[in-house]
């Protein structure tokens, strides 16, 4: 049995599972997630948890059966707290500023870069150097917070660029020359 898959959801108070055909869709205070459900895999919605079992132990529905697990508590995650990444700017002149629901960037190129999140994330510029990224999805938020960090991804050298806070930089030496 996998070990993630046989832990059943717990449901907080206030969340809803609905399973209709190959989906389940989960709802809370903060929104509405579906989850897919692939064929194999068998959902039991209780009281206060739901336990997912597969059919049989064929490698693909036993990968499946833990997937479906971590997708489902996860959706149960972000219609209840929702999901945070957050992401720092170092570097002389870089910085970040919200007009509108744009993200405006300043990251040393010739230009600024406008960033317009996707519907269901929100972003905050807390400090000019520091973006937070909310949302019920873990996916998109994901997603999102990846872009903007791939606009100027951070350089070994000076650890200059855009970074997950927390995120350490392996750094090089660089030339010694005379």
């Amino acid at each position: 049995m996998s070990r993630i898959g046989k832990k059943p959801v717990t449901l907080p108070k206030g969340v809803k599972v609905t399973v209709t055909g190959s989906e389940a869709v989960v709802e809370g205070a903060k929104g509405k997630l579906s989850c897919p459900i692939p064929a194999g895999i068998t959902l039991d919605v209780q009281a206060d948890s739901v336990v997912l079992s597969r059919v049989n132990d064929e490698p693909q529905n036993r990968a499946y059966h833990g997937l479906t697990r971590a997708l489902l508590g996860n959706a149960v995650t972000g219609v209840t707290e929702g999901w945070k990444k957050e992401l720092d700017i170092v570097g002389v002149g870089y910085k970040a500023a919200m007009e509108g629901a744009k993200l405006k960037l300043e990251l040393g190129y010739s230009h600024p870069i406008n960033y317009e999140a996707p519907a269901g994330i929100q972003m905050a510029v807390e400090k000019t150097t520091h973006i937070v990224v909310t949302g019920i999805d873990r996916q998109l938020v994901g997603q999102v917070a990846a872009d903007i960090r791939k606009f100027r991804k951070p350089e070994p050298y000076k650890g200059k660029g855009v970074m997950y806070t927390g995120e350490v930089i392996r750094r090089k030496a660089g030339k010694t020359g005379k």
